[in-house]
């Protein structure tokens, strides 16, 4: 791929990814938070369903494969999307981009100890260093808010989805997964939201510009995006740079909504960072996989490195 395209769909992505916190943050008061991620969600999944069934592209066969399905979307858009949206009550678009982008160092976490999988000593650093910035990026709150809770279980999410996707993405079209883990998220979160809270959506230009903007840019293009690059490109290479989001996560948090820099911010998301950029920075040369989901997380070691 020239690398000028590379350079301009990577910042293009990495861009929606972060800067839907900021916009989330936005349409909160013209919507409760689940109603708006369950809205975001479904219209999403139906349009890429639409656009799936269209292309003709292999669904499931069987009753067992859309089960599958559903339980990816259930952590992947119900869980992970409906704690950020749930986080954003209480705590900024920067602190719930940095907290639910620590997903990669739970991901190695998770896949030691379930996957019996092996990871490099640089890899483990980075986790120790996404750790350390977690503390410091908290460590200035006077008291623990609920939503930063939310932000810890999105990310805890995230990584549990990653490992779904890992293990049963290979048995479906990346497309049709894509598309109907956020319709059924979406469902899930639709009937959270009815159950959890008072539900209200107030239809104006803002409201609607906020969820048009979230549906199609902040998760068609940006998911289109991202594969695009990922089938294009060196899939450890480019997903090192997953690091990006939460800094524009921080960046739009502070040009959108004034969010003032705090210095424990940035010196605790310096350290998650980096942590993120050595937990991904894996196998480059070897491994040509990659996980599935709405958005890439930590690859896996390449065949030959697994224990199994």
């Amino acid at each position: 791929m020239n690398i000028y395209k590379f350079i301009a769909l990577l910042v293009l992505t990495t861009f929606l990814m972060g800067s839907s916190f900021a916009v989330v943050k936005l349409g909160l008061p013209y919507s409760s938070p689940l109603l708006l991620a369950a809205l975001r969600f479904i219209l999403a999944g139906m349009i890429m369903g639409v656009i799936v069934i269209a292309l003709k592209r292999p669904h499931p066969a069987t009753q067992d494969g859309w089960i599958k399905i559903l339980s990816i979307g259930a952590f992947q858009t119900a869980g992970v999307m409906g704690c950020i949206f749930l986080s954003l009550r209480t705590i900024t678009a920067s602190e719930s981009s940095i907290l639910t982008f620590t997903n990669p160092l739970l991901v190695v976490i998770f896949a030691t100890i379930f996957m019996k999988v092996r990871y490099r000593l640089y890899q483990w650093c980075g986790v120790l260093l996404g750790i350390i910035g977690v503390m410091i990026t908290m460590g200035a709150q006077v008291e623990i808010k609920i939503g930063i809770i939310f932000g810890i279980f999105s990310a805890l999410f995230w990584a549990i989805a990653t490992l779904l996707a890992k293990k049963w993405g290979v048995l479906f079209d990346t497309w049709v997964l894509s598309a109907y883990q956020m319709l059924f998220g979406g469902i899930l979160l639709l009937i959270a939201s009815f159950v959890l809270e008072q539900p209200f959506f107030t239809v104006n230009v803002h409201s609607l510009f906020i969820l048009f903007w979230l549906s199609v840019f902040s998760s068609i293009v940006q998911f289109a995006g991202w594969y695009y690059l990922l089938q294009n490109s060196d899939p450890g290479k480019t997903s090192a740079f997953l690091f990006l989001a939460p800094f524009f996560g921080v960046l739009t948090g502070w040009v959108l909504l004034d969010e003032p820099l705090k210095l424990s911010l940035v010196v605790g998301g310096l350290f998650i960072i980096a942590g993120i950029y050595l937990v991904n920075r894996n196998f480059a040369a070897k491994s040509n996989k990659n996980i599935r989901g709405e958005t890439l997380n930590v690859s896996l070691p390449a065949k030959e490195d697994r224990p199994f």
